[in-house]
């Protein structure tokens, strides 16, 4: 019976690992939305200091062009991890159900040990 046990410590370590991977994935979007906040209001900033808004205009600044492009990669990067985490969260759902499973598992087997274990004390 002990496989038993062994296999919901299994189980249990891959949702924790599950779980943290999933904390990994927010933190780090939330990071790139602060970022890209940012890099977005120093284009502003550029923007208003040469006084010239227009992208297409030839004397636009380049760090705003730079910061723009910048800006539209992190936003980029932020989508591919919110479709990660959205994978880790159903990863997580299917290992915390496979954790349920295990766990009443080893409840009926510790039922089971329990039972006979009283049966053979009265017999003998």
């Amino acid at each position: 019976m002990k496989s038993r046990e062994n296999l919901v410590r299994l189980k249990l370590f891959q949702v924790n690992e599950k779980r943290r991977k999933l904390a990994q994935l927010d933190s780090m979007i939330a990071e790139f939305d602060r970022m890209a906040t940012e890099l977005e209001l120093q284009v502003v900033a550029e923007e208003k200091k040469a006084g010239i808004t227009d992208q297409s205009h030839f004397a636009y600044p380049t760090f705003a062009k730079a910061a723009r492009l910048r800006r539209d990669n992190l936003k980029d990067s932020q989508h591919n991890l919110m479709e990660q985490r959205s994978a880790a969260a159903q990863a997580l759902a299917e290992a915390d159900a496979e954790l349920s499973k295990a766990e009443m598992l080893e409840s009926r087997d510790q039922k089971a040990r329990d039972e006979s274990g009283g049966r053979s004390a009265m017999i003998g």
